[in-house]
């Protein structure tokens, strides 16, 4: 598939086809999302620690959205990240993804003020940074036609993470207490090793005969695709930023105990599973811009039903809105990388850079607002914002159609 628009007179060169590129690598697949789901685990850890930093440090819900940003601050660097993966194997950067940021968020618990938190949320962030900028496009190469379940898979991989994460987290926390949780770094360590015994076979260097290209020559064909998702990321990030990062707070500061308020993480990202599987195959037949109309009406009504119920009803809307709301990057991911099948790893770290920036800044937003107007004002207007980006899939560049599968 070509690149589409170009605002460059000089044309990117088209991939040669690639040797065994169309057969779907299952098991390798798979051991890229085994990868993912502990290093997400370790990056979901830092949403159910913040009412004990807010309540231990004596923080504003502001300046506890402020960590996220040293969290996902680092991820400005993926496009550049992903343009010399286009050039160079940096397989190594998958492997050591999930020890590095296993070690260095399984330190939380035991630093001892707000600036030593934020160096260790930066660093772990350059590592989720380099890892989230290699691994998607890998897994794409990997799953060949299949691109839609390939990227699922992926997706799957990390709504596991972190859908495991908040309940080993709050419960190491009970039985280890915050100064016991550095011991949970050995799950990143040994994830680590079994990755790379796994890919040791592996084709995962970039291929000789296609053309990188330039910066000059690839970002402004990227423009038509990335201008108009820059404002569809901007405005759902919302309502998932506050979602995914207070939905602790907001209930704690409704009742429940502390326990309960992380479990229901877990709760949200289970769904968010079933989700990423289903997106990334219903999009390869419904198509891309479809799936996301659909997604983009139901997750804010799964919202404003989440905040209108109690007991059971609320925990059934939870998953609901998990399961519409979290799956959405499966979809933009698809697309993005079947758009630029030539440079994948820079279209995918330009995404990947462009999205957690957004996110990170609507998780700031978030927390401001939740100080000003309260949480629940937050997540509606959150889900109104997401309404407000449907217009936007019209200017999507590229005729609607399914995806090719065989």
């Amino acid at each position: 598939m070509k690149a589409i628009g170009s605002a460059s007179k000089t044309q990117i060169p088209p991939a040669a086809p690639v040797e065994g590129a169309q057969d779907f690598q299952a098991s390798r697949v798979i051991t890229i999302a085994v990868g993912h789901t502990v290093h997400d685990m370790y990056a979901s850890f830092l949403a159910p620690l913040l009412p004990t930093f807010i309540t231990n440090l004596a923080l504003s819900k502001t300046e506890a959205g402020l960590l996220m940003v040293f969290l996902q601050g680092p991820s400005v660097l993926q496009p550049v990240i992903g343009h010399l993966a286009d050039k160079v194997n940096l397989r190594a950067l998958v492997i050591l993804g999930p020890a590095v940021t296993g070690v260095l968020m399984s330190l939380l618990g035991v630093a001892p003020t707000y600036g030593v938190l934020a160096l260790f949320l930066a660093i772990a962030g350059f590592s989720s940074a380099a890892f989230h900028s290699v691994a998607p496009p890998l897994a794409g190469r990997l799953a060949g036609r299949r691109l839609g379940r390939g990227i699922g898979i992926w997706m799957v991989g990390g709504e596991l993470g972190y859908t495991i994460g908040p309940i080993l987290l709050v419960s190491a926390t009970q039985i280890l207490g915050l100064r016991g949780l550095p011991w949970l770094m050995i799950i990143g360590v040994l994830t680590s090793l079994f990755v790379a015994s796994r890919l040791s076979a592996a084709q995962t260097a970039p291929t000789a005969n296609v053309s990188v290209g330039s910066w000059r020559e690839i970002l402004p064909a990227m423009k038509p695709l990335l201008l108009p998702l820059i404002g569809i990321t901007a405005l759902r990030s919302p309502m998932v930023a506050a979602l995914t990062t207070f939905l602790p707070v907001f209930l704690r500061d409704s009742g429940v105990s502390l326990w309960v308020a992380g479990a229901s993480l877990s709760i949200l990202q289970a769904a968010g599973v079933a989700g990423a599987l289903g997106a990334g195959s219903v999009s390869d037949s419904l198509g891309r811009k479809r799936t996301l109309a659909l997604l983009f009406v139901a997750a804010p009504l799964c919202m404003v039903g989440f905040l209108s119920t109690r007991g059971l009803a609320q925990v059934a809307m939870l998953l609901l809105v998990g399961f519409t709301s979290l799956c959405v990057p499966t979809v933009l991911t698809a697309f993005v990388q079947e758009s630029f099948p030539e440079h994948r790893a820079l279209a995918n770290g330009v995404y990947g850079s462009m999205n957690f920036i957004i996110y990170a800044l609507a998780v700031a937003l978030s927390g401001a607002l939740g100080d000003w107007l309260g949480l629940r004002s937050a997540f509606l207007m959150g889900a109104a914002a997401t309404v407000a980006a449907l217009p936007l899939l019209l200017l999507l560049p590229g005729r609607e159609s399914p995806a090719t599968n065989e």
